[in-house]
């Protein structure tokens, strides 16, 4: 059995009621459990999302919206390729993190947007990428921080994408690595924390049970979808608040049906074997 989903009112106690309600939007399906597909890829270097295969950006993004995805985040030039309707019942997370592996260091993040500038493009939310451990961890974490505050003030959501990445680490999902990188995205007043989960079933139920709020499991390796379903669902049975996967879907042979595989698992807590 699944244990009890996360409520918003377990996200946020005392807060702004504009945070409160963007985050209940974002858990408006009534399940307690997120769906979100990150679609920040290109700027890294992933080519799917403007190869125009399958049709697009729009066209994946109406996908999502209608096979149950909760969330999309997106970089905010992405934002302009898009239909409008695509998010009547959809919300948008405005990616404000990137950084490149042209530099040499592919684990160097930046901020290339404002929680201000996001607002204006429509997002319901924004997120902050982390690599704690990397050569820049400094500065990534004095960023996070920034935009807590930011978010805070403007009473927007905060998504924390924090992995424990580096020349140093051997393992990032070692599970005292995974539950540092959840620990920084709740000290740092993060809203909810996306991370690499460990590979135990009792390690995972471990690091949810301690965390303060929501842990979105990664997708996985989406060159082996039936091994990262299962992943996936493991980490729901062990008390995680969602499931955060983007080329798990934009890799599928048909985005919409990985989505409605995911929904099922994340909204309606069925295990990815029977589906």
């Amino acid at each position: 059995m699944y244990p009890a989903a996360f409520s918003v009112r377990d996200v946020v106690l005392n807060d702004s009621f504009a945070r409160r309600v963007r985050l209940e939007r974002l858990h408006r399906n009534g399940s307690g459990g997120l769906l979100v597909v990150p679609l920040d890829h290109p700027i890294s270097g992933d080519p799917i999302l403007h190869s125009g295969a399958r049709g697009g950006l729009d066209r994946l993004v109406g996908a999502l919206a209608a096979n149950g995805a909760d969330a999309v985040v997106l970089h905010k030039g992405a934002v302009r390729q898009l239909d409008p309707q695509r998010l009547r019942d959809m919300c948008l997370i405005v990616h404000l993190s990137a950084g490149t592996g042209l530099s040499g260091d592919p684990d160097a993040k930046v901020l290339v947007c404002s929680v201000e500038e996001a607002l204006r493009t429509g997002a319901d939310g924004v997120s902050v990428h982390v690599n704690a451990g990397s050569r820049t961890e400094s500065r990534q974490l004095a960023d996070l921080a920034a935009v807590a505050g930011s978010c805070a003030r403007w009473g927007v959501p905060l998504l924390a994408m924090v992995y424990a990445r580096g020349p140093d680490i051997a393992d990032g999902r070692a599970p005292h690595l995974v539950a540092q990188a959840a620990a920084i995205a709740a000290e740092l007043g993060a809203d909810i924390v996306k991370t690499a989960m460990p590979r135990a079933l009792a390690d995972l139920a471990e690091l949810t049970a301690a965390s303060p709020i929501p842990v979105l499991a990664a997708g996985g390796d989406a060159r082996d979808p039936t091994a990262a379903l299962a992943h996936l669902a493991d980490a729901m049975r062990a008390g995680a608040g969602g499931v955060a996967a983007g080329r798990l879907v934009f890799n599928a042979a048909d985005p919409g049906a990985m989505v409605r595989r995911l929904a099922a698992l994340v909204h309606d807590r069925i295990p990815a074997h029977s589906r």
